[in-house]
């Protein structure tokens, strides 16, 4: 290596140093730090400084304690949150993306219409729409314009609970939606020809298939008291305003991918006679698929960090609404258990990495 070279090398680490070290400092190392906090019987600074170390205690007590069962409730919210979330926004902002990329008059003035809610912060919307979803007004007095009665609907207060289940058998739920999924790419695999697909999702289904044979049967039978779980319906105000204030983010993501395709493509297309339609769903939708993964990867995120949203629509108390990040947050600075908040702060994190880890390492297979 020349002298020159040699110099340049040394630049670069003595640049990015100083923001490596910050980096594993204040973001690695609290990260570090939370996890043994979650490990120890730690009561916080006032009550006792010391931390004795007490394993995976914490842990039990969230997945298994009668005092857990509302983090267990906010668990299964936090699922309906995520894919629902997920599911609305992406559609939406598909669908108007679709609609400015055909090019309608006043097309800016639409977009920033539409873009605008993104700007806002979550406090700010939550807010507006509490008083968009009170009972006595709001959204239940909208049929009265039309000469109907006025609307009941318990819009971020309601104690109806649908599609429950027990959660002593939620081993067993996620093998049967792990299989189904699994099965599902298996297909498709099947039907692109993809051998090694073909054989990975091969491998997956068989361990699955012999973990049910196996494991399963090994697990204790439920307990004669069941722990039943569902969708609160007090979610869907929630949910109603996320998907409002993010559908714009996902229409500018999608409409950047549609303007990003080539006019020759959509020119060749009704050539071969094929109409609107079919441009978008046979052609400009799959190769979207980069910038799906990439707004599920970031909604998902969001949909993890609700706290400020769910804060200001429905308080701290509503166990209805209920979310892991507002439990940790009553858990650590109310009733001062800073190690089980720190329990809790881990089992978010370990969310979010199920989404991102998969992500980056697709990422990193597609540039190598």
């Amino acid at each position: 290596m020349s002298k020159k070279n040699s110099r340049e090398k040394l630049y670069s680490i003595l640049i990015l140093l100083p923001s490596v070290i910050l980096v594993g400092i204040f973001v690695y190392g609290f990260i570090g730090t939370t996890i043994y906090s979650s490990m120890t019987d730690w009561k916080g600074m006032s009550a006792d400084p010391v931390k004795n170390f007490i394993g995976l205690e914490n842990y039990k007590t969230l997945f298994t304690s009668f005092t857990q069962i509302g983090f267990r409730q906010d668990l299964v919210n936090t699922v309906f949150y995520t894919v629902i979330l997920l599911f609305g926004t992406l559609l939406i902002g598909l669908f108007l993306a679709i609609l400015l990329d055909r090019k309608v008059q006043y097309e800016a003035v639409y977009r920033t219409i539409f873009l605008y809610p993104m700007a806002l912060s979550f406090i700010v919307s939550g807010t507006v729409w509490r008083w968009l979803l009170a009972p006595s007004g709001g959204l239940n007095v909208i049929p009265t314009w039309f000469g109907g009665k006025k609307g009941n609907f318990q819009w971020i207060s309601s104690k109806v609970q649908v599609l429950q289940f027990n959660w002593q058998s939620i081993f067993q739920i996620f093998f049967i939606v792990a299989l189904g999924i699994f099965i599902f790419l298996l297909l498709v695999s099947v039907k692109k020809r993809n051998k090694k697909a073909i054989i990975k999702h091969s491998i997956i289904c068989g361990l699955l298939a012999l973990f049910a044979f196996v494991v399963l049967p090994l697990l204790p039978p439920p307990l004669a008291e069941e722990e039943t779980h569902g969708f609160n319906l007090a979610t869907i105000g929630i949910i109603f305003a996320g998907v409002w204030q993010y559908s714009g983010y996902a229409m500018a993501l999608y409409l950047a991918g549609l303007r990003g395709l080539p006019e020759s493509i959509r020119e060749s297309a009704k050539l071969d006679g094929a109409n609107e339609f079919m441009y978008y769903w046979k052609i400009a939708i799959p190769n979207l698929r980069p910038i799906t993964m990439s707004a599920i990867v970031i909604l998902a995120h969001i949909s993890l960090k609700m706290f400020d949203l769910i804060y200001a629509m429905a308080g701290t108390d509503n166990e209805f609404t209920g979310h892991p990040s507002v439990r940790m947050y009553t858990t650590t600075f109310r009733a001062n258990k800073l190690a089980l908040g720190s329990a809790m702060a881990v089992i978010l994190f370990l969310f979010a990495a199920l989404f991102i880890i998969p992500y980056m390492v697709r990422s990193h297979k597609e540039r190598g």
